[in-house]
């Protein structure tokens, strides 16, 4: 059984370390000094981590992440590199590859793409994990904010349909890996082709990044 999350946690490692601590990165203005710190806590402290998506613990979240920011950057590195500690919730039989494949995918690409890197050919069997994951990431972390109804599409025809109540339609055509990145926002980077009405394209625009 392929197991992506930890090819993908290796890629993601060894592009850490080779970026160094203080490259740019696609995510929210990270160093990658505080993208390792954030997937060092996700891993290691989850009740810091619970703060990435709960308001309330957001404050925590940053307080903990800040203090691993702290350490030298090779230990973080080696501490992601390791996977998480026998108590952590990820360590549970199929968790990592659950949870981590899409996160580790999208992270690595923040490193590679935010140091001029382009779209790289996926490996078949990570692509159709990515895509399988594709409808629940669409709904999580896009649905609720869309003024248009939404479609992906792979090349190869195969679609996924977020509808709207009243909204235009927008379809986006790409890879499943730079479908992805927009679901993740990261759409400014990736390699889409977008089609639809002039007025319903410019509204999802408006809240969600596009080439």
């Amino acid at each position: 059984m392929a197991r992506y999350a930890r090819v993908e946690r290796e890629r993601l490692a060894g592009l850490l370390a080779e970026a160094g601590p203080q490259a740019a990165t696609l995510c929210g203005g990270w160093r990658t000094r505080e993208l390792a710190a954030h997937l060092v806590l996700r891993e290691r402290r989850p009740d810091a981590a619970a703060g990435i998506r709960l308001k309330a613990l957001a404050g925590w979240n940053r307080r903990v992440q800040a203090g691993y920011a702290e350490r030298p950057y090779e230990e973080l590195v080696r501490m992601f590199r390791e996977g998480p500690p026998r108590l952590s919730p990820f360590a549970l039989p199929g968790a990592d590859e659950a949870a981590n494949v899409v996160e580790y995918f999208v992270h690595a690409e923040d490193v590679r793409r935010a140091g001029a890197g382009g779209p790289a050919p996926v490996e078949p069997g990570l692509a159709q994990a990515l895509w399988r994951r594709l409808p629940s990431l669409l709904r999580f972390e896009v649905g609720r904010r869309l003024p248009v109804a939404l479609v992906l599409a792979r090349p190869d025809g195969q679609r996924v349909e977020l509808a709207h109540p009243t909204g235009p339609t927008v379809e986006i055509t790409g890879e499943p890996g730079e479908l992805v990145l927009f679901g993740y926002g990261r759409g400014a980077h990736a390699e889409l082709a977008v089609s639809g009405a002039e007025t319903a394209v410019a509204a999802l625009r408006r809240v969600r990044p596009l080439p």
